[in-house]
Order: structure tokens, then C-alpha cells, then sequence
């Protein structure tokens, strides 16, 4: 089960957001929270729906419109969806980034610094030798 599966009767579910029952079917009248319906088309609530009827109140209790209402909740969804999204598409970017033979690698420079290098490719080495003296002389 997870918080889309609608479940809760409409007691329950005006019980769970503090509101009256005919409180919750006119929003579904009207298209604001629209639950799931069984096959003798009862209203079942999810979860999700319970957290939007609750979102309802308080934005109502802020002074927005019903129909204001309707389009933070439009908003929020599709915002939702285009971070899903993004994300998805941040996994498949990574994947075919790293699927790739000639990835970039990287290794560290002669002072410490970061190099970014082509797969296969080997860092030049430097023929340098350096002296140390612990009494610095």
C-alpha cells in the first residue's frame, strides 16, 4: 500500500482532515480533491488525498478562493511531475554518460590539483627530483 491507494471511506477521510463530510463532497463536486470511487461508486480516499484536503484548509484558512485553491493544487502537481521528471532524466544522462568508452577519468597533478583526462590516457610524468631537508638547508 502507499499513499495513492485509495482506501478511507468518506467519514474516515473527513475525520483524518478535520472537515465535515458534505465539506469534502462538494470539493470533489466541484473538481478540487477527487478521490477514487469503487465499483458501487463510493467514494475511497487515499493518503494523498487526505494530505490535499488538509492543504485545502489551510490555504483557505489564508484567504485564497476555491478556484485559487484549484491552482496551487494544478501548480504543485505539475511541479511534481517536472521534478520526477528531471530526475529521470538526470539517471538517464548518468547512465549513458558513464556507458560511454571515452568517459573522462581524472587524476592528481604534480601540486595536488585535479586533472581531467581521456579514458586510456596516461599523465605525463615529470623527470624532476626533489630535495627535502628536515633543518631546511
Amino acid at each position: 500500500m502507499d499513499r495513492f491507494t485509495p482506501i478511507f471511506a468518506i467519514a474516515a477521510a473527513a475525520e483524518l482532515a478535520e472537515m465535515h463530510p458534505q465539506t469534502l463532497r462538494q470539493y470533489d463536486r466541484i473538481g478540487l480533491v477527487s478521490p477514487g470511487r469503487t465499483s458501487g461508486n463510493t467514494r475511497r480516499y487515499s493518503l494523498r488525498d487526505v494530505e490535499q484536503l488538509r492543504e485545502v484548509a489551510k490555504l483557505s484558512s489564508e484567504g485564497l478562493s476555491l478556484e485559487g485553491i484549484r491552482r496551487v493544487l494544478r501548480l504543485e502537481d505539475e511541479v511534481q511531475q517536472l521534478q520526477n521528471r528531471v530526475r529521470e532524466l538526470e539517471r538517464a544522462l548518468s547512465d549513458e554518460l558513464l556507458s560511454r568508452p571515452e568517459r573522462r577519468v581524472f587524476a592528481a597533478g604534480q601540486a595536488g590539483e585535479v586533472i581531467s583526462m581521456r579514458r586510456g590516457s596516461r599523465l605525463r610524468r615529470s623527470a624532476e627530483v626533489v630535495v627535502w631537508r628536515p633543518d631546511g638547508r
